[in-house]
């Protein structure tokens, strides 16, 4: 038996500091094909079967490096989030007694928040990369440092996230260690479109949530605290339901702050479980994604902040088609958005002496 061979790895571009970021290509057996930048640990590539086996291209991204650095253009494409994904209401959270405030760079509703770790993200860093294989499978190891006070956050980060593409999905292995008390909550950001990247938009795919409630959000997207029971709601995707059959009712206040979804739903699997997060299923090509995580919420998103026809800054993908409004949607395992003003939720306070430790995999399976 021959040994599996490493990863391949081409320059993807130049960064602004002369850095050269990569680009590397993870193959299984099936073949899929899955390609990875250490810049941002952005997956810009990843193909899955429809029923008759045709393999197409599912995420949605760019072809160049550019693309991604170019300010404001990227809206999270496939990307890590860190040190906190999601939102933290007004850049603020109280950790032993002291305040700490950091960059300010979204305000949905007018309101201001830190979105998705703040100005400079785990999405925006370069990260040393590692190709690596085990039983037979190609990996991708990452490795960043995030530095006591970056962006705004205590205590020295040590962060490594090794994807695999395993016989039929993408896994992301998630470790982190910090000497000081520090929030962490770290996420995928890749958008999905299983007719095909670039191949219109998504509401016509079927979507499962394993999850009863969600946490409510006021019109800054931040949680109030409470949690909504989905049951007979425009929420309740506990049995597979169109993403588009409710998405703009009327007079649904959490959809209007939303602009459709992006909210964050509490899975219904015991604490630490590995367990099915959410499925979706394009009907024509019969593609599924099942995302399996240890994590106790998945935020949905389904593309609403994505130019509409007619916008001046359209965002043109890798087939060279435009990526319009809903084009995509997101699953993104996480702890609760806002959770440290939160005393409620799961705490996403790392502390010396313990690990951050958690997995989440995109598989992939026809119907």
């Amino acid at each position: 038996m021959h040994p599996m061979s490493l990863p391949s790895a081409v320059p993807f571009g130049t960064l602004a500091d002369g850095r050269t970021a990569h680009l590397y290509t993870l193959t299984n057996a099936a073949g899929m094909t899955a390609r990875i930048s250490d810049f941002g640990g952005i997956i810009t590539y990843l193909t899955a079967p429809d029923r008759q086996g045709r393999l197409a291209d599912v995420t949605l991204g760019f072809n160049t490096l550019e693309e991604y650095t170019r300010p404001g253009h990227s809206p999270y494409f496939g990307c890590l989030v860190g040190r906190v994904g999601n939102r933290l209401g007004d850049g603020k959270f109280l950790l032993n007694g002291k305040r700490y405030s950091l960059a300010l760079n979204n305000a949905p509703g007018g309101k201001p928040c830190t979105l998705h770790g703040g100005n400079i993200g785990f999405d925006k860093v370069l990260w040393q990369a590692k190709p690596v294989t085990k039983d037979g499978l190609q990996g991708l190891e990452l490795q960043y440092r995030s530095v006591d006070g970056e962006e705004g956050y205590p205590g020295n980060l040590d962060v490594t996230v090794t994807y695999w593409l395993t016989a039929n999905a993408l896994r992301m292995d998630y470790h982190a260690v910090t000497d000081q008390a520090t929030p962490v909550n770290l996420t995928n950001h890749a958008y999905f479109n299983l007719k095909g990247e670039g191949e219109g938009d998504i509401l016509g795919h079927t979507l499962m949530i394993a999850g009863s409630a969600t946490t409510v959000v006021d019109r800054g997207l931040i949680p109030t605290g409470s949690l909504a029971l989905v049951r007979g709601t425009n929420f309740d995707f506990t049995t597979p339901t169109v993403i588009g059959a409710r998405i703009d009712a009327a007079g649904d206040e959490q959809l209007a702050f939303g602009g459709g979804y992006d909210h964050n739903w509490v899975l219904d699997h015991a604490k630490g479980d590995y367990a099915l997060a959410a499925r979706a299923m394009e009907p024509v090509s019969g593609r599924v994604l099942e995302v399996w995580t240890h994590e106790p919420g998945v935020q949905c998103y389904t593309g609403n902040f994505l130019p509409r026809p007619g916008d001046a800054a359209q965002k043109i993908g890798k087939s060279g088609k435009p990526y319009l409004y809903r084009g995509g949607f997101c699953l993104e395992t996480q702890h609760f958005p806002d959770a440290p003003n939160h005393p409620s939720f799961p705490s996403i306070i790392l502390r010396p002496g313990q690990t951050y430790k958690t997995s989440t995999e995109y598989r992939f399976v026809t119907a």
